[in-house]
This record gives structure tokens, sequence and C-alpha cells, in this order.
């Protein structure tokens, strides 16, 4: 896994801790299940509409946006990101329409 991606994930999962005045990711914890969904959604829309503008800096810094949120979600629900990476890892070799076709099983 990626250091970053690493040391990002162990510093969310701290930050469920701390006080949700000094922390925003602490206030996301506090606000719950839907304050984080909100968030990533939001997150999700504009690197959306950063992708539809074609500005590479913009999409870069929403999908980092993005990603941060995602990791957000993951810690929320006792996730590790390698899990994902896991799966990611696990559908090398497959096409896209038979990874889904298998999942509906």
């Amino acid at each position: 896994m990626s250091d970053v991606l690493s040391r990002l994930a162990e510093i969310i999962e701290e930050r469920k801790q701390a006080d949700p005045e000094d922390s925003y990711v602490a206030s996301l914890y506090h606000g719950g299940t839907n304050k984080i969904l909100k968030k990533l959604g939001e997150e999700a829309i504009e690197t959306v509409i950063a992708g539809k503008g074609g500005n590479r800096e913009e999409i870069i810094y929403e999908t980092a946006d993005l990603w941060f949120h995602s990791l957000v979600l993951l810690a929320h629900n006792d996730i590790k990101p390698q899990t994902i990476l896991d799966e990611l890892d696990r559908r090398f070799g497959l096409s896209g329409l038979e990874e889904k076709a298998n999942r509906s099983k």
C-alpha cells in the first residue's frame, strides 16, 4: 500500500477519538454516518464536475478530496484501505462485465 495512503489511514483512525472542535475528521465522526455520507457525496459531485470541466488541477484536487473522504467512510466502518486494494487486486484479469455479473450471484 502507498506510504501516503497508509499514513493517512492511520491519522484518520487516530482522529476518531479527537475533539470535534479541534479536528475536521472528528467532527465528521461526531456527526455520524449521514454527515460522512453527505460529505462524500458532495466530493463525488465536485469530482464529476471537475472531470466534466477538464481542468487537470481541479480534477487532481477534487479526486484527492474524494479519496480522503472515502478513507473516512472506510475507517468509520472499520474497513482497512488494504481490504479495498486486495479487492482491486482480486479483480485483475477479470473483465468488468464478468466481475459485475459474478457479484449478483
